[in-house]
């Protein structure tokens, strides 16, 4: 086993290389991602991480997420930036290149998917 194919869960091996593009720690992040990849980018992550997502919720929802381990943080914040795709291309479509260059007015200052699991605010 390489060093990029333990960076997630067994079994989720073929997401490990959009773990450097994707993998994105922070709502804001994300979406920055989401607005500075290409076309092509966003549908190579999405063809691939699609087929992944209910295992990956599955995986992810059998315990608490203060009890994540490294490689399951990575997988959880694939599936979060996979929300961001999807919105991209199951709902944007062609519009997306449009939103893209509009997305500079919208600033994300905070968010829930942010907060730290152990945090009770």
């Amino acid at each position: 086993m390489n060093g990029l194919s333990s960076l997630l869960p067994p079994g989720f091996e073929s997401l490990t290389t959009f773990v450097p593009a994707w993998a994105v720690e922070g709502t804001a992040a994300r979406a920055k991602r989401r607005f500075e990849s290409s076309r092509e980018e966003r549908e190579a992550f999405f063809s691939v991480a699609k087929d992944h997502e209910h295992a990956a919720l599955e995986l992810l929802d059998s315990k608490p997420l203060a009890a994540h381990d490294e490689g399951e943080r990575r997988l959880m914040n694939l599936m979060l930036s996979l929300a961001h795709i999807a919105l991209a291309i199951e709902v944007q479509g062609p519009e997306e290149e449009r939103h893209r260059h509009s997305s500079r007015h919208m600033v994300i200052t905070r968010s829930v998917a942010d907060q730290h699991p152990d945090d009770n605010r």
